[in-house]
């Protein structure tokens, strides 16, 4: 509002520059024509603008419109709506008198140490709520809100309890606060910046300078920020210039948006439009005493579109108790030059916005720039630009958590944390940052050799876990190379050993990603910017909280570094852009693509206030949460200003179907099916990378020569080579074995391998003694590398199944001949390999076959087919002498399973000889299994058929192999 005894009708040289034309260029072509007939008086000119995006924009527009040598007014960038940017020195040199500002960082870190007392949260999260807890004491400050008014507050007794600990916290803070920055000799940024604006706003009232001053684009509704735009455009040569201020707007719905005056009974106010795009500019009119008649249409500049469109779009933004008008009125429904483009998902609409960017190229001089607040769009169209060699600035930047010096520290304090588990590891020694330079090739060598070393259940934690697991397997290589890399995570590793000071930990992760990277990580601008972030981190921590988890390190670095933008340096294509809604706001191009229009993403979701509860941020006149989206919804209603305009969205995000922007939705509803869609372009995208019709790849049948087939063959192998020759060429004559995941969750391979570990050692080093069984099968648990989960599920399972096979042996009368006992026999023209988990030797003196399996047995279905006969093949070695020591005819074939039995129990014995169905006697099971190993060796081994792929699917569950085979093409499903 006016000051005290300043007349509300003195003249104030309000003016406005609607969408449809170009802010920039409209500014500076009035200002030339004002000021332009002496050549210094543009020179003794100030230019305020909301940002530094802005000052750009208009000195390229000076320089546009000079054609040659000029001298410019001076311009400054005094903040966006949240005061984003100081006016500082640059207007004020004598501000001395107004006491520094406390550092960002270390506010925080102040803060963050009064919440973890408070609540008891840990580090991380407290730095987190700290940062939102800046932001309340900022709006606090810049709306001018005393903290005791929140003592004030009648609370609802509705309010719900988190809101309530939260207000009972957030008033120790303000308790606590002004008195700590009174001891430091320091007040907040945003006060200072209060305070700078409103000393200039009484020195120029006192005394104005002497050459013109124009604040140009300024939405800031700040009260501060009111008093000094009031102050410029009551001076003499003074003026305020509106960005889009809507002055065709009918008065009833101008005075709907608010704010309205609290009702005398209730002390309520009515609710604002505060999603309306218009509503922060009402707003800052209303805190600058002036109404919307004194406003008038700035002259000069070229109309880039018809007028038509400005009201059109206005119209289509009405707020909704108006949108009757529609039909009542005879509006404008056309959007002459607006398209519309829909895809089906996110990489389709960057696909084709990257083709219209590029095809703006191709007319002399025509500009184009992509609008979108989505990042992730952003960066997907500059990569579609690199495939024509076409570089882009993105202006917006990009959070420095998302960089490769920020990932590189974000994943070492993750490997830190979870004390180097493979899976975070890997991702750590295999970053782009580490070794850059000669020495990565080598290095790559040894992360490889690593990443195959660990590929199966993770090893024990730590740095030695990892050179003990190394040292126990056969990768002698990757062990001469973990040593060299453990040297140089060794620090890391001690100080994330236990909680620690953040200025400890920090100091700790600097030094070792130098280390790693050999300073690359501090290169470029994202380097530099990293390198800041953690000074600054370092050099607030001892006021922040005393120590932090190894677990939150992660978490507060990737929560700090996701707030610092990195812009890069300029170098893209002079005629194409990027720009982030900030930047785009007083920029134009000829082609303007507003990209990202799904609800969430333009507008974007409010971001959420854990302090405040919206009823409360409205009582105590706070802006409420959904105000930018009227801001964003400006930002959309200008940037349709431009001369040819596409609207774009996705269907679906990564994840699901996304719901249409309602600024999307309001151009629909008004404009209906006279609104152009792009069906071209949307095809072009499409079109783009089609292959063209497919040609599938017929089902594989590799059929190399005889001569260089397999001649050697294990019994485990047989039903492979049976069901899905393929699979058996590609694992014994191509050589490729599948590898287990990195740090993979305990498979039944593994459970079978470690049951078999267990009865081997039992059988060898205790004599199958039923005493030592089960010992032997806790001590199996208890290594260090068993995973959590195994431990507390099948722990319990296998010790009654490992009982129950002790209790089987020891009322047997049997006698164990051996376990684990590799042997071979030739037959058929090929070696017949395997390994037999017991045989006994029965009371008349026949073998009994005997196979561990951790889960069901093969069903007879299976042995009937052909199938499943490796207890057969087994009874077939031994009969035929080898096994050393081992003599005799197989007539006993069993499974001793650990799955689920008929009591209730774990633990079974099973035999493919007995039960329902076509089943083979045990006296001619060695003799079938014999004939059907001889028929498929003769065909696939000393033979010549094709080994073709999944030639019995049934039979071949496991899918190592199918992409190799392109299955899904051949299988009817590709």
């Amino acid at each position: 509002m006016a000051d005290e005894g300043e007349s509300r009708e003195a003249a104030l040289s309000l003016f406005t520059i609607p969408p449809h034309k170009a802010f920039a260029d409209t500014l500076a072509q009035g200002l030339a024509a004002r000021h332009g007939g002496d050549p210094l008086a543009l020179a003794r000119g100030l230019v305020l603008l909301p940002n530094n995006r802005a000052v750009r924009a208009v000195t390229d527009a000076f320089v546009r419109l000079s054609g040659g040598g000029l001298l410019l007014p001076r311009l400054v960038a005094i903040g966006d709506e949240e005061l984003g940017e100081g006016a500082g020195l640059a207007l004020d040199p004598a501000d001395a008198a107004i006491p520094p500002a406390i550092e960002p960082m270390r506010r925080r870190m102040i803060l963050a140490r009064l919440i973890e007392r408070a609540r008891g949260v840990g580090a991380d999260e407290a730095v987190r709520l700290a940062g939102d807890l800046a932001r309340v004491i900022d709006q606090l400050t810049v709306e001018g809100v005393a903290p005791e008014r929140l003592r004030a507050l009648d609370i609802d007794p509705d309010l719900s309890a988190h809101w309530r600990t939260s207000l009972e916290l957030l008033d120790i803070v303000l308790d606590h606060w002004p008195r700590i920055l009174a001891a430091m000799g320091r007040i907040d940024l945003q006060d200072r910046r209060n305070r700078q604006l409103d000393r200039i706003a009484q020195g120029w009232r006192a005394d104005p300078p002497s050459g013109f001053v124009v604040a140009a684009g300024i939405g800031n509704s700040a009260p501060a920020a009111a008093r000094l735009l009031r102050v410029i455009a009551g001076l003499p040569r003074g003026q305020m210039v509106f960005a889009g201020l809507d002055l065709a707007m009918p008065d009833e719905e101008w005075q709907a948006l608010g704010p309205h005056d609290p009702d005398p009974v209730t002390g309520f106010a009515g609710r604002s439009i505060e999603t309306h795009p218009q509503f922060h500019l009402k707003l800052l009119l209303d805190r600058m005493g002036a109404g919307r008649g004194e406003v008038a249409p700035w002259r000069g500049g070229e109309t880039s579109t018809p007028p038509a469109r400005s009201r059109a779009v206005a119209n289509a933004l009405r707020p909704a108790a108006f949108t009757g008008k529609w039909i009542d009125e005879k509006t404008d429904r056309t959007l002459p030059g607006v398209s519309v483009a829909q895809f089906d998902t996110p990489a389709e609409e960057a696909q084709a916005i990257a083709i219209r960017l590029r095809g703006a190229l191709e007319t002399p001089g025509r500009t184009a720039a992509l609008v979108t607040p989505d990042r992730d769009l952003a960066r997907r169209v500059s990569a579609h630009l690199a495939r024509w060699g076409v570089a882009i600035d993105d202006s917006a930047g990009q959070p420095l958590s998302q960089l490769a010096s920020g990932t590189l520290l974000i994943a070492l304090a993750d490997a830190a944390a979870q004390r180097f588990a493979p899976v975070p590891l890997m991702a750590l020694l295999k970053h782009p940052l580490v070794r850059a330079g000669e020495a990565r090739l080598r290095w790559l060598d040894g992360a490889r050799l690593l990443d195959l070393a660990l590929r199966g259940p993770r090893p024990a934690a730590g740095l030695d876990g990892v050179a003990t697991h190394l040292a126990a397997s056969r990768w002698r290589e990757a062990a001469k190379w973990w040593s060299e890399a453990r040297a140089l995570l060794a620090n890391i590793e001690a100080i994330c050993a236990s909680p620690r000071s953040i200025t400890e930990m920090i100091g700790a992760l600097r030094d070792t990603a130098d280390a790693l990277s050999g300073g690359a990580v501090w290169a470029n601008p994202q380097g530099r910017a990293a390198a800041d972030a953690l000074a600054a981190i370092e050099e607030a921590a001892p006021d922040g909280p005393p120590l932090i988890d190894p677990a939150a390190l992660a978490p507060l670095l990737r929560s700090l570094l996701g707030e610092v933008a990195v812009r890069p340096p300029h170098g893209g294509h002079p005629r194409l852009a990027i720009y982030g809604l900030i930047e785009a706001r007083l920029q134009r191009a000829d082609l303007m693509i507003l990209g990202g229009l799904n609800e969430g993403v333009w507008p974007g979701l409010p971001p959420p206030d854990p302090w405040l509860a919206p009823r409360i941020r409205a009582e105590l006149g706070l802006p409420g949460l959904e105000r930018r989206i009227g801001i964003e919804a400006h930002d959309f209603a200008m940037a349709l200003g431009a001369e040819d305009v596409l609207v774009t969205r996705a269907a679906r995000d990564a994840s699901a179907p996304a719901v249409a922007s309602r600024l999307w939705l309001r151009l629909q509803a008004l404009v209906g099916d006279r609104l152009a869609n792009d069906a071209d372009l949307v095809a072009l995208a499409r079109a783009i990378d089609d292959g063209g019709v497919p040609s599938p790849a017929p089902r594989p049948r590799p059929s190399p020569p005889v001569a260089e087939r397999a001649r050697e063959i294990s019994v485990t192998e047989v039903d492979r080579l049976k069901a899905d020759p393929f699979a058996f060429y590609a694992r014994r004559i191509l050589g490729l074995h599948p590898l287990d995941p990195v740090d993979a969750d305990p498979s039944a391979a593994w459970r079978g391998t470690a049951v078999h570990d267990i009865l081997e050692r039992w059988a060898k080093e205790d004599g199958c003694d039923p005493a030592r069984l089960r010992p032997r099968a806790e001590a199996m648990f208890a290594e260090a590398q068993v995973h959590p989960m195994m431990r507390a599920l099948w722990q319990p399972r296998l010790l009654l199944a490992i009982d129950w096979i002790a209790a089987q042996i020891a009322e047997s009368d049997r006698t164990v001949i051996d376990a684990e006992v590799k042997g071979r026999i030739e037959i058929a023209g090929v070696t017949l390999t395997g390994k037999f988990d017991r045989i006994d030797r029965l009371p008349g003196g026949g073998l009994a076959i005997i196979d561990y399996k951790t889960g069901e047995p093969p069903s007879t279905k299976s042995v009937a087919a052909g199938y499943s006969l490796q207890l057969g093949l087994i009874g077939l070695i031994a009969e035929r002498g080898g096994f050393p020591g081992i003599e005799g005819v197989a007539e006993a074939f069993e499974y001793w399973s650990l799955a689920r039995n008929k009591e209730g129990g774990f633990g079974k014995i099973v035999s493919p000889n007995q039960g329902r169905g076509d089943i083979i006697p045990a006296d001619r099971f060695v003799a079938l299994a014999a004939h059907n190993f001889t028929d498929a060796t003769g065909r696939w081994l000393t033979g010549g058929d094709a080994f073709t792929a999944k030639l019995h699917p049934e039979y071949a569950p496991y899918g190592d192999y199918d992409q190799l085979m392109r299955r899904d093409e051949w299988f009817g499903r590709g």
